[in-house]
């Protein structure tokens, strides 16, 4: 019934869509098994993609040929930049989606994805031969063969889902669990743990009075996600959400359920999620605060669900119900269904490669929340980063790896494999020491044609990108070159409220001071604006980004480069530690224990100090 294939990817989640269209489109003969075909790509939690941080990593994802921003971009109902009052390394694209639409585009874009399969069927078990995997073994007893196999399972290892002091099996509500795969990992010598994450109660947005809430627009200007021209709403056009607020009344009937609630009971082993809280632990770690925001969320344009963002809990539902009907504009709601948290395996990714390759068992490839993570976008940029080594590895190539200083997505794999996770791993800007380069605008600039080179991004992305540096280079150009009278800027900065100029001054030297921009300076100075090459916005707000924090660029990448050296400092494979008296007790533990690949690795390992780099260096003969 089946023949052999290049990779199958084990799940259909976010992270293994990506890895699935990576593999198919790179070239590699590809399977996709998932237990449910009708909830490919399903948003089990908020129907939102983006946000602080996890927006760059989609626009990454993007621009290296994935699929999650054009997806997002032909099914958001509202976008909004946020932290657009910082500056540009802190601007994050987070988009409101359509959750049916959502899954349902992913869906299509796969079904059109050349050398892609799909089987619905539960992955019980692996096949092994010797310490490589060689295929899957499915629940009606099917033994399919691949030279990879990737694993995405998301929550559902052993997933037990809790409602108070009702407990059952189930990867997500009303979905059974995934079993057999752990067992199996765990007598192959991987180490598994259990982590925790929840979800808030559906409501039925009819019975909100939403004049008691604050509302809340998306942008007039939408920029979207995907670099390649879609298709996406109008700022007319966009739904908007809703925000409300707990009050000591709602705090203290949740206090009523504590004594059922399967986290203060001892039910939960997992670790959850520390910035995602459920609304019961906000109110115990934050027991000064008598409020907490709740953002009041659709889950698409032709449903009245609605996603209640703030108020995820594992309480009981009478209680849930009692709690939610004290809050302004709820006074008179109906649940579609009460939240739940849900425990599940994962295995601490300390055991894996930068590839995502397991170190125990070749051939295998472990994505998304198996690897400790939580998030859409966290998982899915893990997924199309195993997609493309499972390709890679299945027909003998090299193995395609980011830097931290090259991609957010590098920053997460690194900080998963050098530094492991006890807790759901989330992505900030602060874990970035390099966010000035690692900005959302210029994905596609550091990622493109590196795509191009796998296989995975289209000619049309790298003749785009052309087109845009080109275009970036010739208005750089003219800003160094032209000089403007005061006669013709003074009445803009006037307005803006900026000194007056005395005497003429390059157009390159208007942009650093602060509250000018690019865009109303073109557009209130006739000549620059007649001079500009282009006056794509895109084009421009990326010119004026470029000079105004070219200081900050420039200092970066020197540090990158100082960095950099230790990158290259590769320790042999069977680099003996504990030979080595010098080194302190924890790092010798440490480092036996990853294998770090590089000294740069090495100096990131936690409980690893610059004396055991130096003492490495020494042994190391450099």
């Amino acid at each position: 019934m089946f023949s052999k294939y290049d990779v199958i990817v084990v799940g259909a989640g976010h992270a293994g869509c990506e890895a699935a269209a990576a593999a198919a489109n790179m070239g590699s003969k590809t399977l996709l098994i998932t237990m449910n075909m009708q909830t490919i790509a399903q948003m089990s939690c908020n129907p939102a993609m983006g946000g602080i941080a996890k927006g760059q990593i989609v626009r990454e994802i993007d621009a290296l040929g994935g699929y999650s921003g054009i997806v997002t971009d032909h099914s958001m109902i509202q976008f909004r930049m946020l932290n657009k009052s910082k500056g540009p390394a802190m601007w994050s694209p987070r988009a409101q989606s359509d959750r049916m639409l959502f899954s349902l585009k992913w869906r299509e874009l796969l079904e059109q994805t050349p050398n892609l399969d799909f089987y619905q069927d539960m992955v019980k078990g692996l096949i092994i031969n010797g310490k490589s995997c060689t295929g899957v073994i499915t629940g009606l007893g099917h033994y399919i063969s691949a030279k990879t196999v990737v694993l995405t399972n998301g929550t559902f290892l052993n997933g037990i889902i809790h409602i108070g002091e009702k407990q059952f099996g189930g990867g997500r509500v009303a979905e059974k669990a995934a079993t057999g795969i752990t067992e199996q990992l765990v007598t192959l010598g991987f180490e598994s743990d259990r982590l925790k994450t929840g979800t808030p109660p559906r409501i039925d947005g009819r019975s909100l009075d939403y004049s008691k809430m604050e509302e809340q627009k998306g942008d007039e200007e939408i920029t979207g996600f995907s670099f390649i021209p879609t298709s996406k709403i109008t700022a007319q056009q966009q739904r908007s959400c809703w925000i409300s607020y707990t009050s000591q009344e709602v705090h203290d009937i949740l206090k009523t359920g504590f004594d059922r609630s399967p986290m203060y009971a001892g039910r939960i082993e997992g670790v959850g999620p520390r910035y995602c809280p459920s609304i019961e632990d906000k109110i115990n770690r934050f027991a000064e605060r008598d409020r907490h925001q709740l953002f009041v969320e659709p889950e698409g344009w032709n449903t009245v669900e609605i996603y209640v963002n703030g108020f995820s809990t594992s309480l009981p539902e009478d209680v849930q119900h009692a709690a939610l009907r004290k809050v302004p504009g709820f006074e008179h709601c109906k649940m579609f269904r009460p939240g739940y948290a849900i425990e599940y395996d994962y295995f601490p990714p300390m055991q894996l490669d930068y590839s995502l390759e397991t170190k125990i068992i070749s051939h295998l490839f472990f994505a998304g929340q198996i690897n400790g993570t939580t998030g859409y976008e966290e998982a899915a940029c893990q997924g199309i980063m195993a997609g493309i080594n499972a390709h890679l590895k299945a027909h003998e190539k090299d193995p395609f790896y980011l830097k931290r200083s090259e991609a957010y997505i590098g920053v997460l794999i690194d900080d998963l494999i050098s530094k492991g996770t006890e807790e759901p791993y989330r992505m900030f800007t602060s874990r970035a020491e390099f966010r000035t380069l690692l900005r959302q605008d210029n994905a596609d600039m550091r990622l493109t044609r590196k795509g191009y080179e796998l296989g995975l991004a289209s000619g049309e992305r790298l003749n785009l990108l052309n087109r845009k540096e080109k275009d970036i280079s010739n208005i750089l150009e003219l800003l160094n070159q032209l000089v403007l009278e005061p006669e013709e800027v003074n009445t803009f900065l006037h307005n803006t409220g900026s000194a007056a100029l005395t005497q003429k001054q390059k157009a390159a030297q208007l942009l650093l001071r602060p509250g000018i921009n690019l865009f109303d300076m073109a557009k209130a100075v006739p000549r620059l604006y007649s001079n500009l090459p282009v006056t794509e916005k895109e084009s421009l707000e990326q010119a004026d980004i470029q000079i105004k924090y070219n200081i900050y660029i420039e200092k970066e990448k020197e540090l990158v480069e100082k960095m950099s050296k230790l990158e290259y400092l590769s320790i042999p494979e069977n680099f003996n530690y504990s030979h080595i008296p010098a080194l302190s007790a924890e790092a010798k533990q440490k480092l036996i224990r990853i294998k770090p690949r590089t000294l740069g690795q090495a100096s990131r390992i936690s409980g690893v100090n610059p004396s055991d780099v130096q003492i490495l260096m020494v042994y190391m003969g450099r």
